[in-house]
This record gives C-alpha cells, structure tokens and sequence, in this order.
C-alpha cells in the first residue's frame, strides 16, 4: 500500500503520440514521440508484440507519467512512462472517452 501522498507525487498527463516506430533489434520495444502539452518527449515502451505496427498509434491519446527519472533502454532513453492495462500478459493502451488536450492532468 502507498499513501494518498505518494500517489500525489506522481504528474500524470494526456500525451498525444505524434510518431511511434519499432526499436531495431528488439521484439518488445517501441520508440513514442509525445506532445504532453507545449513538450515532446521520447518514450519507450515494451509494446510491440500487442501493436506489430506501432506507425498505428500516431495520433492516439495517452496517459503518461512525465515526472520518472529517465532511463536509456537498449540505447535509447525513455523521458516518460505511458499507461497500459495487462490483459492475459498483454499491453492494452489506455485511451480517454473523447479527445482532450494534450497535458490535461489526470488526477
């Protein structure tokens, strides 16, 4: 169990994912760049076995965690973390009911 507190810490945002392309030489990683609202960030996800053609993803909505320490995975650093439900093992994107800017807070 965390404390209400620490769930505050985290800054959760909608991203809107401008460009998303399969990490040469990996079967699970995708390369996302997002808008978070004014910003780009590059984030990697383990995605590509559920989204073989990540090009898919552009101009999908996102929850992103935008406050994690950046982390380089297989020579590329992660600036971010998105938001996936598990079903039976397997990512499934978390989208928002209607389209919203870029940024808005999730809280």
């Amino acid at each position: 169990m965390i404390t209400f507190d620490d769930f505050k810490k985290l800054d959760i945002r909608i991203g809107k994912v401008l460009s998303a392309e399969k990490i040469p030489d990996s079967d699970k990683l995708v390369k996302l760049i997002i808008d978070i609202g004014g910003e780009e960030r590059q984030v990697v996800a383990g995605i590509a076995e559920s989204y073989p053609d990540p090009t898919a993803l552009a101009g999908k909505e996102v929850p992103v965690i935008v406050n994690l320490e950046p982390r380089k995975l297989k020579g590329h650093m992660s600036e971010g973390m998105i938001l996936a439900a598990d079903a039976d093992g397997h990512p499934v994107l978390l989208h928002p009911d209607r389209e919203i800017p870029p940024g808005s807070i999730i809280r």
